[in-house]
């Protein structure tokens, strides 16, 4: 025994080396047959995997330039991460931009800029921009609300952001005086640091849900009772990543902590659906804001990502007509991204944020009831020029997921539908959770929203305005976009497709079965 345990200490190293490639390559060739590479070429084959799982990181910062990436380009994310943390975010020896790129935006400077004087609110603090409406007048609920920030988080929830990153955003939001979205998931213990909250619920009803997975307003009504940090309700038709499509939060994911919140069942999956049970109907939908309203006394919202205008002319019209209709509402581009979506969706449905909202506000503005509703603009929108783009388009405050998300260490890994996020912000994993500082990211988060805020007013004071619902149309000024090249597919294939004959999906199932046997038996 001795002998044979001095004999394999005596081995050099290297012949380990060999024997452990040797098993590896063995299994490559006579144990595993997934993956072609490997079997194919032995051992070299993993380093092509490898190569490829950071292939993002690769390209992130030794590949693309500093305007190249998408979603958001190293500049943009230089500039959060450089406004949060209060270091120098200026740029020397001019911009780096293609100014004649398509959809560069100008916005046009007044000769003279507006004058902050003494006693002017923005002569002591630079960065106090309130919204210029208030939620929920013209329908005179109970409790109105006027956002004392223009700038607010977007809705993510606790589950699909960790507990960590959730608490370090509320608790950033209240030293901003901004407000913060509850995303879908329910109002997380989290979400109660002190920072006002929009609680915002969808589909699945998380929070305020019936064990049968309807829509239950007694658990609305005593959850408005027991906090008072909610402010608004917000019901979510659709959202930019994936409108139209509901989820699946896997039963492993289901902790008692997130079961207590979501009101569901512990390791049983959750399904999110594609449509609301609760109303089917533009009239139903109406009704259900007056209810939520009367019952909370808060001013009720929608939110969606926009495509066909039928419906939304709808609403509209019953808006004149009856004199009711949300207090505001929440146009989410088809760029947005927080939540995880088949490429499919996340790529080609609904319209980008400027195509959308511009066709929807026109809708309203047609009857003349935009001052009604307060606009909140939600896709890319946190960077103080597409900010003044926005509110010159009629937005009234802006909502911001990934660039608040960058602010407390995101690095745009794009992982975040993995469970295994780098930075702990879009993770449940513990460890991964405590590299979040929640003092040190609250801060952040709190100093991005006031340098973003500062320096949106002073743009807005160097085109002559005192706010930016100030700003028009013509203020803007934007490069010619491939929108004004395209064309339909009928008018780029020269015909109109035929109606298909289309009753309904029960219909379907009996021409598929019963037509069937019955074609069957006339044959025989």
């Amino acid at each position: 025994m001795e002998q044979a345990l001095s004999f394999i200490g005596n081995i050099p190293w290297w012949i380990w080396i060999l024997l452990f490639l040797l098993l590896v390559a063995l299994r490559d060739i006579f144990f595993q047959r997934a993956h072609t590479i490997s079997h194919n070429y032995p051992i070299v084959g993993h380093l092509r995997y490898w190569l490829e799982s950071i292939g993002p990181e690769m390209r992130q910062y030794f590949v693309a330039n500093n305007r190249e990436e998408l979603p958001f380009n190293r500049i943009e994310r230089g500039w959060i991460y450089a406004s949060a943390k209060k270091e120098n975010n200026y740029e020397g020896f001019g911009t780096e931009r293609d100014i004649y790129d398509h959809q560069y935006i100008f916005v046009k400077n007044q000769m003279m800029a507006f004058k902050i004087g003494e006693g002017h609110p923005n002569y002591t603090d630079k960065t106090f921009i309130p919204c210029a409406k208030v939620m929920g007048q013209y329908n005179q609920r109970r409790k109105p609300y006027r956002p004392a920030s223009v700038i607010n988080v977007s809705a993510m929830s606790f589950g699909s952001l960790s507990a960590r990153a959730i608490e370090a955003l509320n608790r950033g939001v209240q030293k901003a005086g901004a407000y913060h979205n509850t995303g879908e998931g329910g109002l997380s213990p989290y979400h109660q640091q002190g920072g006002n909250v929009i609680f915002h619920f969808g589909t699945g009803y998380f929070g305020v849900r019936t064990p049968d997975g309807n829509f239950s307003m007694e658990k609305l009504k005593k959850l408005v009772e027991q906090n008072n940090c909610i402010k608004a309700v917000e019901i979510k038709l659709s959202q930019g990543a994936k409108p139209g499509k509901g989820g699946v939060l896997p039963g492993a994911k289901i902790t008692p902590e997130l079961a207590e919140i979501r009101g569901v069942e512990v390791g049983k999956d959750v399904i999110s659906p594609a449509t609301h049970k609760a109303f089917d109907t533009v009239s139903e939908l109406m009704l259900l804001i007056e209810e939520i309203a009367e019952e909370t006394g808060l001013p009720v919202g929608i939110k969606a990502a926009i495509g066909k205008l039928d419906q939304w002319e709808e609403l509209a019209d019953l808006m004149v007509k009856t004199g009711k209709g949300p207090d505001f509402i929440t146009v989410d581009g088809g760029e947005g991204g927080t939540g995880a979506a088949p490429p499919s969706f996340a790529d080609h449905v609904s319209l980008p944020w400027v195509y959308g909202f511009s066709s929807l506000y026109k809708v309203f503005l047609k009857r003349k009831i935009t001052d009604r509703i307060v606009f909140i603009g939600s896709g890319k929108l946190g960077f103080p020029a597409k900010a003044a783009m926005a509110f010159a388009m009629g937005v009234d405050c802006i909502n911001v997921a990934r660039e608040a998300m960058m602010s407390i260490g995101c690095i745009q890994a794009q992982v975040c539908h993995t469970n295994r996020c780098p930075s702990g912000v879009a993770t449940q994993n513990k460890w991964l959770q405590n590299g979040i500082d929640i003092p040190i990211k609250s801060e952040r988060l709190a100093q991005y929203f006031k340098t973003f805020r500062k320096e949106l007013l002073e743009i807005t004071h160097a085109s002559g305005y005192e706010h930016p619902c100030q700003f028009t149309m013509e203020d803007i000024q934007v490069n010619i976009d491939d929108d004004q090249l395209n064309r339909n597919l009928a008018s780029l294939y020269g015909y109109t497709k035929a109606k298909v004959p289309f009753e309904d999906a029960q219909k379907l199932f009996e021409c598929q079965y019963l037509g069937n046997k019955n074609l069957e038996k006339t044959m025989k």
